[in-house]
């Protein structure tokens, strides 16, 4: 059998790539909402970033997430988007956690 392809992304803020779970996937809804996904299957255009919340920071500092998403996020969605980023950095790394274990 052939080794699984393995789907990268790459992450806005650092510009490296990665393995499609090891990222975070932020989501603009079609409702023009914008969201932490971390199912990955919400529909609308996505953009992704490293777990971490430097990367984030980056991010909002330059802006990432307006050209990824190809729409203005304001201060106050960047801001919810942050609380949100490290209330699930922690789930989120340990799911990460959990899968690399099933991998073995």
């Amino acid at each position: 059998m052939r080794p699984r392809k393995v789907p990268l992304r790459k992450c806005v803020a650092c510009q490296e790539m990665k393995a499609k779970r090891e990222l975070v996937r932020v989501v603009r809804t079609p409702e023009e909402e914008v969201l932490v996904d971390l199912t990955g299957k919400k529909a609308g255009r996505g953009a992704y970033l490293c777990g971490k919340v430097s990367c984030f920071k980056l991010a909002k500092k330059t802006k990432a997430l307006d050209r990824a998403l190809k729409q203005s996020v304001g201060t106050e969605i960047y801001d919810q988007l942050e609380q949100d980023f490290i209330a699930v950095e922690d789930e989120f790394l340990a799911t990460k956690e959990l899968k690399g274990d099933e991998d073995e």
